[in-house]
């Protein structure tokens, strides 16, 4: 077994995936509508989906926002240095919630970021974990 993907719900597909490839530099790897089904598809990562755990963004036609709710998270994905990820973010046009510094109760160097429908993005330093 191994972890494909994680799905998220967004209200706006062109903007998610402006968003996903154009700040966090990652690559729309396949896109379907399904307008019987009313929703549309697209699978974004860092690799191809053989290799690389990927995320799903789902549109559901006319669905333009979703409640967070309490259960859910966030993703994280690591980061060569959380200072200058946070800086790039910014220069974007993205939103850093948690600027890069060490956990309260650790010496992992952290940040969270908020996508367009308010999902937190976690960066993890490399080799401060």
């Amino acid at each position: 077994m191994r972890m494909l993907h994680t799905m998220l719900r967004v209200g706006d597909m062109e903007r998610s995936k402006a968003f996903y490839t154009q700040v966090l530099g990652m690559k729309v790897l396949r896109e379907h509508d399904f307008p019987d089904g009313k929703f549309s598809l697209a699978f974004v990562g860092y690799g191809d989906e053989k290799h690389h755990t990927v995320l799903e963004l789902t549109y559901n036609y006319g669905v333009e926002s979703y409640e967070m709710g309490k259960a859910f998270g966030h993703i994280a994905i690591e980061v060569d240095d959380a200072y200058q990820a946070c800086e790039q973010v910014k220069q974007a046009g993205g939103k850093v919630i948690r600027e890069a510094g060490p956990m309260m109760h650790g010496s992992t160097v952290i940040a969270f970021i908020e996508d367009p429908d308010g999902y937190k993005i976690e960066f993890i330093q490399k080799g401060t974990y």
